[in-house]
């Protein structure tokens, strides 16, 4: 019985998408911005789907309705925006669907092994972009963490080992006195 019950979860587990950061979209709060990959699908339609990356810009041109502005928008809205647009004119009722595909890089630079641009996924601290950077170097201070987060007008913080970062974040971890 046991055995069986097993056999269940490893068949349903394995059904799972593969992507997980179209999987863990589960936060409205999330707002769009360069970088992000996104996955419009209109169901029943398949010239209507669109997978994108934002551009500077924030403007995707989609099918039927033209230029949309995404930037600073959350998936939701995005939603909204487009199932209004096709409701009435080309629609009765259409089922829209936007999901991320992949986030805006976060950056990490000062005393780290490897600086640079690397793949965010939600709910992740200094600690594990510490991690992906091959971790501290002897010089560094775990007390002198800045973070900057993208925005309309830049905001700047001090951080520590366990604090959340966002995409599009920049992490400047800097030297100890001695």
């Amino acid at each position: 019985m046991r055995f069986l019950l097993l056999s269940l979860v490893l068949a349903l587990l394995s059904m799972m998408p593969v992507s997980t950061a179209e999987a863990v979209v589960s936060d409205d709060s999330y707002l769009l911005g360069a970088g992000d990959t996104i996955i419009i699908q209109v169901y029943g339609e398949d010239a209507l789907t669109l997978e994108t990356q934002l551009t500077n810009s924030g403007t995707i041109n989609f099918p039927f309705l033209g230029p949309i502005k995404l930037n600073g928008l959350t998936i939701k809205q995005v939603e909204q925006i487009v199932y209004k647009g096709l409701k009435g004119d080309y629609f009765v009722e259409p089922s829209v669907y936007v999901g991320m595909v992949e986030y805006r890089p976060f950056y990490i630079h000062g005393e780290v092994k490897k600086p640079g641009g690397y793949p965010y996924q939600p709910g992740m601290t200094v600690n594990q972009a510490i991690a992906l950077a091959g971790g501290l170097t002897e010089r560094a201070s775990e007390d002198k963490i800045n973070i900057s987060r993208e925005g309309a007008k830049v905001d700047s913080k001090r951080g520590n080992i366990n604090s959340k970062i966002f995409a599009g974040d920049t992490i400047t971890i800097e030297q100890r006195f001695f």
